[in-house]
């Protein structure tokens, strides 16, 4: 058996957990990642491009800000098209000028990744049959099977960023943990295109037809989606079945200028709002998609996973630097109180643009009864911005 020694063992090898380890090691916090997928899997997942300010904040923190601020794009709003023609939400002129950056996930994934690297960081691929054991303990360890071989590591913590179907939550006994879940009748079908973007910020539409938003991850690199049932498969749509239908859902000026081209990726993704509580046990704590999960509507997936990270690694700062224990302590409750926040806010935008199937036209009216009083109150668009570009940690 080959063992191991550290302070924190962090399962999940995706950004939440490489940024943890990374934020850690630069305070003299020894940590390892243990992945299941290898290195290329990771970095070949295709998620989310709009960081909070709370997020940049961290990765410049974390010493891996530079080619972000160079490549990435910072948004001072994005629009919202309805009843053919496009409404403005203004980020940074409701909020004083807060901001988002548009920079894809894995890019994100990429530049942890090499600064794990250069700093001789210990991120371990192929893990696979991992268990948690002693979470109640003083010394809890984790055991696993690589490369043939069985695996010890002994540590103080254990955070569990391995993804909602990974094994850290469900390590959580049964009686201890209450999961909350409302799945979506509808999928995002999402299509990854080598076209310059249609529009210099986002477009979320809303359609009779069904959702839409016309996203972006460089001057170069477009991202579309658009609301599809959930039994479609993405082999069901061709290319150019995928291009007219979002066509059809876009301002006829907006659909007019739009580069079409052949798809990199496309995928279908469903939707759902999870949340499970606590999420600390013993010295187990969960971070990420391990313990929520929101609908994409409002770019809040990777955000929340890094408020997550925050409050983590502030906390396990404090108690190896300080001998202050409080911030782990209210972790849960400080971590829960901003993800329900965020839920709401993912839940509202979901229900203020998608078609439900099995809505009605009153259902359309109201939904466009709530558009026009957006966009006629300078105090709603406030609240919206707000949320957008992140609440304070």
């Amino acid at each position: 058996m080959t063992s191991y020694k550290t302070q924190v063992v962090i399962i999940g090898g995706g950004p939440s957990g490489l940024l943890l380890s990374q934020l850690l090691h630069r305070k003299g916090i020894d940590s390892i990642v243990l992945e299941k997928r290898s290195r290329e899997h990771v970095l070949g997942r295709i998620r989310a491009g709009v960081l909070e300010q709370g997020l940049v904040a961290l990765m410049r923190e974390a010493g891996c800000g530079a080619r972000m601020d160079r490549e990435g794009e910072t948004h001072e709003g994005f629009y919202i098209a309805h009843q053919g023609r496009l409404d403005r939400i203004n980020l940074a002129g409701a909020t004083g000028g807060a901001t988002v950056m548009v920079y894809g996930q894995t890019e994100v994934t990429r530049d942890l990744y090499a600064a794990r690297d250069e700093m001789g960081g210990v991120v371990l691929h192929g893990v696979e049959d991992v268990e948690l054991h002693g979470l109640r303990d003083t010394r809890p360890y984790v055991t696993w099977q690589q490369d043939g071989g069985t695996h010890r590591a002994d540590c103080d913590f254990i955070v569990g960023a391995d993804g909602f179907h990974g094994v850290s939550r469900k390590s959580i006994p049964a009686d201890v943990l209450t999961e909350y879940e409302k799945v979506y009748p509808f999928g995002w079908l999402g299509v990854l295109s080598q076209t310059p973007p249609v529009a210099e910020e986002l477009i979320y539409a809303r359609h009779p037809r069904g959702f839409a938003l016309c996203s972006q991850r460089s001057k170069c690199l477009s991202r579309y989606y658009i609301q599809v049932p959930l039994s479609d498969r993405a082999e069901d749509w061709s290319d150019d079945a995928f291009w007219a239908e979002l066509k059809r859902r876009l301002p006829q000026d907006v659909a007019a200028g739009l580069q079409t081209g052949p798809s990199i990726e496309k995928s279908i993704a469903p939707l759902r709002s999870f949340v499970a509580e606590p999420m600390r046990y013993g010295n187990l704590f969960l971070a990420g998609d391990a313990a929520h999960i929101v609908p994409p509507t409002g770019a809040k997936g990777l955000n929340l996973a890094a408020s997550d990270i925050y409050y983590l690694y502030h906390g396990f700062q404090d108690h190896y630097l300080n001998g202050d224990s409080a911030g782990l302590d209210s972790y849960s409750q400080k971590a829960l109180a901003r993800v329900w926040k965020a839920e709401r806010f993912s839940w509202w935008m979901t229900n203020l643009l998608h078609r439900a199937p099995d809505g009605n036209d009153t259902d359309l009216r109201l939904q466009q009864a709530d558009l026009d009083y957006l966009f006629s109150s300078a105090a709603a668009q406030a609240s919206l911005a707000e949320n957008y570009v992140g609440l304070p940690y």
